[in-house]
């Protein structure tokens, strides 16, 4: 019980990373941001061996995300900790890609959980829902680039912290939608 309590409330930690990073420099030095950073990566790695075989991709996406921050540990730079946004998304993006190739696909895994006979159909519409979040998170991962180079850290924690979270509530309600369409539509 209370690894799994330990679990969810690193998951909720790392949601909110934009954040602890903003209220971070405002109240403690770089370093020490970093280090806190380092360590919820850590024990997320540690703790969640049952997360990690569901999906893969967060182990990759931490060990990046841990040498983003051990950079800012050793050149002094807040560089490292905004790029945990592009490496999630670049991570994410590579994985939804490399399904579409190897198959099947991220989406019409998921979608099995539900539906473990996915026709012919099925299989082809989450084909086309993997390549759109494909799409999805190198839109989002060149965004949350620009904001790591080019913007403010109030402006890259709201759109990393709020923005893009918001993006993809919109873009999974827009898809749960037009699923119910296409069900709808293929059950009359």
């Amino acid at each position: 019980m209370l690894k799994a309590i330990t679990t969810t409330l690193l998951l909720v930690c790392l949601s909110l990373y934009p954040f602890i990073v903003y209220f971070g420099l405002q109240h403690i030095s770089l370093r020490q941001v970093s280090l806190v950073l380092m360590v919820l990566l850590g024990l997320r790695l540690l703790l969640s061996k049952k997360l990690l075989t569901s999906m893969p991709w967060i182990k990759p996406a931490s060990i990046l995300a841990i040498i983003a921050l051990a950079t800012t540990q050793f050149f002094n730079s807040d560089l490292g900790l905004k790029l945990y946004p592009v490496i999630i998304n670049t991570v994410m993006a590579v994985t939804f890609a490399y399904s579409l190739k190897s198959g099947p696909t991220v989406i019409e895994s998921f979608a099995r959980i539900k539906e473990p006979e996915l026709d012919e159909k099925g299989v082809n519409y989450t084909r086309q829902v993997t390549k759109i979040w494909c799409a999805f998170f190198i839109i989002n991962g060149s965004i949350a680039l620009y904001t790591s180079l080019f913007t403010s850290l109030q402006t890259w924690t709201l759109y990393n912290g709020l923005i893009a979270y918001i993006l993809i509530a919109l873009l999974g309600l827009v898809e749960w939608l037009v699923r119910q369409k296409v069900k709808s539509n293929g059950s009359e």
